[in-house]
């Protein structure tokens, strides 16, 4: 069974164009969820450039589908996270001049602090995970600080299957999707949830929802940008059925 996690960070983003109060995230979440959406993500940043507390406190008292919280490895995310208690907590890396997250967590260089994070959420009764490359050394360092799931970072993929002109059969998006195959096969061998996202939309995101044993795809950029034309409903829908039918479902 394969689901979608809907990131609505880009709605805030909107938002602070004007540095005003619309468009509400809270407001974009039931829009997705109605359009079939099985989670909702959100990144809470250090600097708040875009989702502010109040957007994920409000997110959590009234989404009906599971809240995703994106944050930094860091004591007061960890501490916003153990108050609120979504129903999942992804550590990623963060900079502060960055547009997106670029890249996957170094979990090897900071293990221990890190054991200490995922303890500290697990005890909360959240689940927790890891947003990392596609390497196999970090999915063992995943395994060994108690992450019970692994999202693999997909942007490779995506920039190659850019690059190509769109063609999966390219050796090189092959290649990106083979080593988005094989950790795959090796978090879900170590005992962990295989999650993926990054860059993933609709031209893109069958070959991976095809891969066997991935759980959950979360996206957010494609999908906002395609709602400014169609309605969040339906783009969320649209993405979902994509998902479904690469994965042998019914729509």
């Amino acid at each position: 069974m394969i689901e979608l996690g809907v990131n609505i960070d880009h709605v805030a983003t909107l938002r602070q164009a004007r540095r005003t109060w619309e468009p509400d995230p809270t407001w974009a979440a039931v829009e997705a969820h109605l359009g079939g959406a099985d989670g909702i993500t959100v990144h809470l940043r250090e600097d708040r450039r875009h989702i502010g507390d109040d957007d994920v406190r409000r997110l959590r008292e009234l989404t009906q589908v599971k809240l995703n919280l994106e944050m930094a490895a860091t004591d007061e995310m960890v501490n916003i996270a153990c108050r609120l208690k979504p129903e999942m907590a992804m550590l990623v890396p963060e900079g502060r001049q960055e547009i997106t997250t670029e890249g996957g967590l170094d979990i090897v260089t900071q293990e221990a602090r890190l054991h200490e994070r995922i303890a500290r959420l697990a005890d909360a009764g959240i689940i927790t995970s890891v947003f990392i490359d596609a390497d196999p050394a970090q999915i063992d360092a995943a395994a060994r600080i108690g992450a019970r799931v692994c999202e693999i970072h997909t942007g490779p993929y995506a920039h190659a299957f850019h690059d190509a002109g769109r063609d999966a059969d390219s050796p090189a998006v092959r290649a990106e999707l083979d080593r988005v195959c094989a950790a795959g096969v090796a978090v879900r061998a170590a005992g962990m949830r295989f999650n993926a996202g990054h860059a993933l939309n609709y031209y893109n995101v069958q070959p991976v929802a095809a891969l066997a044993g991935v759980r959950e795809l979360h996206i957010g950029h494609a999908i906002v940008s395609r709602a400014v034309f169609v309605g969040l409903r339906a783009a969320v829908a649209e993405m979902k059925r994509l998902m479904r039918e690469a994965a042998g479902l019914p729509a």
